[in-house]
Parts: structure tokens; C-alpha cells; sequence
């Protein structure tokens, strides 16, 4: 049979897939014990499994398993907006729709946004799957700088004039970055304000993490600090503070595009999972969610300490990290002699050994940072960070005598 050359959409080259996601499935195929530093998910006892199956048990019947509403199941729309107008984000039910997670959050916000060849800023590094969201709609990736305050914003307007024009979208994520674990500084939030303005560019604000801080004080939200802003689209999930599988997000808009919003949301699911919106609104309903997310936090940031302890005495000076106040993750960069090691190499020697990570390039839309590495502290206790790193520090070792 002859070949047959298949009409493929011209963003097909633009799919890129995902090394995170990927990592799953890899992991899974290793017969010996790996340590998980690689994907960035909760600790399975940080989910609240019985609590969960006590509400499935009593609140689940028939009427879970049918459509629902496409702007979300009404008593998790009236739960959120009850409970986030405790926090330093409150909003109201015409900015709400509920997501499939926050990937489905961002894939909204490009669908409505960006068009082929539009100028997004993203950082660099960056969280790629976000990055790739827009680059599938054929968008030009703009790579701007980040440092330990996050977004280095003061570079933005340089690098616009170099582009030539000006972006329609920029990208960020404000608290506990992922992949570096920083978070944007609140001067630079009121200046990327500022530009987004000048520039009618839209703010896609991801924010799984902002829930997640255990150290140091809140910085005001792009919300508090422009509220009713139609260029902000702002993206938020459940997955990091409660549980990935669920799939429920939402996001947070102006009101003038949520009709906008809804429209395309029905042309991917209809609607989220009517179950699991049903469980996370009767959670937070019982009270549930400000007790777990204080729980989490000391959990998180004991875990941060062993892993960042254990990093400072097996590896010492041939490392250096970043220091995070919240989330999940921390950036580490190779120095001296280590910094020659590709961290893309080290992936499979570390494999071998037992610890998998994320390999810095696959962080970078351009396949930057060969000589750093993401590792998710949240999800190993604190024995088995230990042997995490002991195991990194063996792969490093092995790499620098293969050189």
C-alpha cells in the first residue's frame, strides 16, 4: 500500500507534548525503586481521602453522573466565591467559570486570545506545558529573563523594542514559580501592570500555588492591585492544594468575556466533572479547606528544610538553589566543575541510581538551562528526600567521571 500523506493542521509541528507529564508514565515503566522528585504533585497523604469518601458515601447520587452547567456546578460556584472572599482574592459569580484543571484554564485563555504569530512573553524557565499552550496556537515565544524576585519585568520593555511589536499576551506565574520557586516581587507586579496597559497586552496569571505559602507574607494579587481589569485572565486550580485527579479548576476573569469563556469551554468538555466538583464544593462547605491547606503548609515546609538541608550537606558548594517561601518547588543550578554536566545526560545516569528529576531544558522554551534541574519536595517524606539527594549526589559523581 502506498503511503498516504496525511493533512495535518499546520499547528501539528507546534505539539510539542510534555517531558513533565511524560515522566509519569516513565516512571511507572522502571522495575527498581525510584525516589520522585520529577513531577511536581501533591504527597499522597497530603490528600484527604477519607474526607473525600465519606462525601462520596453521603452527598453522590444519580444527578452527579449527568451534564452540568458549563460555568460550573452552582454550589461549588457559591463554595469558592464564599470562600475566596476570605482570602486577598476575593471575586463574585459573573468572573467565575470552573475548568478540567488549570490547563484547561490556559488553554482558554490562548484560545481567546492568541492568534497565529502573536508575540507571547513567557519566562525563562517557565512552566512548558503553559508555554506550549500558546506556542500550539502558533504564537511567538518571547523568552524573558527571570531572577530571585521572579520575572526581571524592568527587561520587558527592551526586549519588546528588539521583537519589534509589541506582545498580545504575557504569561506569568506570580507565587512560588514554577519551575525556580520564586515569586514575583510586588514592585514588578505593579509595573507588569503598567506595561500590560501600554502595550493592551492580556496577563495570563497562573497561580496554582498562591494557597501554598508557608513562609515570609503575602504580596498583593494583580487582582487587589487592579481590580476589574479586563486584561487580567487569571487561572487557578485544585489540583496542587487538594488533588491533581479531581481535574477541577477555575478561572477568574472580567465579566465582559465569561460569556466569551463559556463558549469555549463548550467546544472541549461541555462541562467539568459533575462528581468532582460535587466533592470539592461539599469539602469546602464542611469548613474542610482552611484546615488542610494549614496542615499542608507545615507539611510542605518541613519537607522544604530536610530537602534543602540535605542538598546543603551532600552536595554543598557544587550546587546552588533557589530559597522558596511557598509551593513545591526548588531550582538547582551545577557550578564549578559540576556546571559542564548536562543535566539532560545526568537524567538517566540519576535514573539508574534511583532519583528522577526534571532536566532543566525541558523548562525552557527554547531548551535552555542544561545545567540546572527542578525537584518537587512535596511529594517524598522527609526519609525519602534524604535518600533522594544521597542518590543525585552518586548520579553527579558518576557523571563527572564519564567527562
Amino acid at each position: 500500500m502506498t503511503a498516504t500523506l496525511l493533512p495535518y493542521a499546520a499547528r501539528v509541528s507546534r505539539l510539542t507534548g510534555s517531558v513533565i507529564d511524560s515522566s509519569t508514565a516513565l516512571l511507572a515503566s522502571q522495575p527498581h525503586d525510584i525516589v520522585r522528585f520529577a513531577m511536581g504533585s501533591p504527597a499522597d497523604e497530603a490528600v484527604p481521602l477519607e474526607i473525600f469518601r465519606s462525601i462520596s458515601a453521603s452527598t453522590l447520587d444519580h444527578s452527579s453522573y449527568t451534564y452540568g452547567a458549563t460555568q460550573g456546578e452552582p454550589e461549588l460556584l457559591e463554595a469558592l466565591v464564599d470562600y475566596l472572599g476570605g482570602t486577598s482574592e476575593p471575586t463574585t459569580h459573573e468572573r467565575v467559570t470552573i475548568t478540567s484543571g488549570g490547563m484547561q484554564g490556559l488553554d482558554l485563555a490562548c484560545k481567546i486570545f492568541v492568534d497565529p504569530d502573536d508575540l507571547v512573553i513567557v519566562e525563562s524557565p517557565t512552566y512548558t506545558n503553559g508555554s506550549a499552550t500558546a506556542a500550539s496556537y502558533r504564537a511567538k515565544l518571547l523568552e524573558a529573563p527571570t531572577d530571585e524576585n521572579g520575572l526581571i519585568v524592568e527587561a520587558l520593555p527592551e526586549l519588546v523594542e528588539r521583537a519589534g511589536r509589541t506582545p498580545k499576551a504575557i504569561y506569568v506565574i506570580p507565587n512560588f514559580q514554577n519551575p525556580s520557586g520564586t515569586t514575583l516581587s510586588a514592585p514588578r507586579r505593579e509595573l507588569l501592570l503598567d506595561l500590560a496597559h501600554r502595550w493592551n497586552s492580556v496577563i495570563i496569571d497562573d497561580d496554582p500555588y498562591g494557597l501554598l505559602r508557608f513562609a515570609g507574607d503575602d504580596l498583593p494579587s494583580f487582582q487587589s492591585l487592579s481590580p476589574s481589569d479586563p486584561l487580567l485572565f487569571s487561572v487557578r486550580t485544585f489540583s496542587k492544594i487538594l488533588a491533581p485527579g479531581l481535574r477541577v479548576g477555575w478561572v477568574d476573569t472580567d465579566p465582559s468575556i465569561r460569556r466569551l469563556v463559556i463558549n469555549a469551554k463548550q467546544s472541549m468538555d461541555t462541562c467539568a466533572n459533575v462528581p468532582s466538583q460535587q466533592l470539592v464544593s461539599e469539602f469546602i462547605r464542611r469548613g474542610g479547606l482552611s484546615d488542610h491547606l494549614t496542615a499542608i503548609k507545615a507539611l510542605y515546609r518541613e519537607r522544604k528544610g530536610v530537602m534543602t538541608e540535605s542538598l546543603r550537606r551532600n552536595l554543598g558548594d557544587r550546587i546552588a538553589m533557589t530559597d522558596p517561601e511557598g509551593g513545591f518547588f526548588l531550582w538547582v543550578s551545577l557550578r564549578g566543575e559540576d556546571a559542564a554536566t548536562s543535566t539532560t545526560a545526568l537524567f538517566d545516569i540519576a535514573l539508574a541510581e534511583g532519583v528522577a528529576f526534571i532536566p532543566g531544558p525541558a523548562l525552557s522554551a527554547s531548551g535552555k538551562f542544561d545545567d540546572s534541574l527542578r525537584l518537587c519536595f512535596a511529594t517524598s517524606d522527609p526519609e525519602r528526600i534524604e535518600e533522594g539527594v544521597q542518590r543525585l549526589a552518586r548520579a553527579l559523581d558518576i557523571a563527572r567521571s564519564l567527562r
